[in-house]
């Protein structure tokens, strides 16, 4: 699934256990400007390094997996949980993709003939 949005906020990073680490990203999703949608995701484990070069405010799209899971209290009571977990994560407002912006060469006038003189008065 992916979703685009802008950085709202970046959490910092959380080491779970000793060998669990996650990460938590805020996107503001505005679907609907008037009332804009926070939501939460997730990074885990390697994947924690791709929110790095992000800061609030970027423009982001992002591709995550939808993942449920039920939890029995003591009571006997079941809860559902979800989490969206990140994959891949790709800025929109970047530096770098304004950089790869091909550069094109100006209009080249194609009536007159290479080395051919325009006389025009103006």
């Amino acid at each position: 699934m992916e979703i685009k949005g802008k950085v709202h906020e970046i959490g910092a990073l959380q080491q779970v256990s000793e060998t669990f680490k996650k990460r938590d990203l805020i996107i503001e999703y505005a679907e609907n400007p008037t009332y804009p949608e926070y939501i939460r995701f997730e990074a885990l484990q390697d994947k924690t390094a791709l929110f790095d070069s992000l800061k609030q405010g970027d423009d982001v799209e992002v591709s995550f997996n939808l993942r449920g899971r039920p939890w029995t209290d003591k009571a006997g009571k079941t809860s559902y949980f979800n989490s969206l977990v990140v994959w891949r994560i790709n800025a929109l407002t970047n530096g770098a993709a304004a950089a790869s912006t091909p550069a094109y060469a100006p209009p080249a006038d194609l009536n007159s003939a290479p080395g051919e003189e325009d006389d025009l008065p103006f």
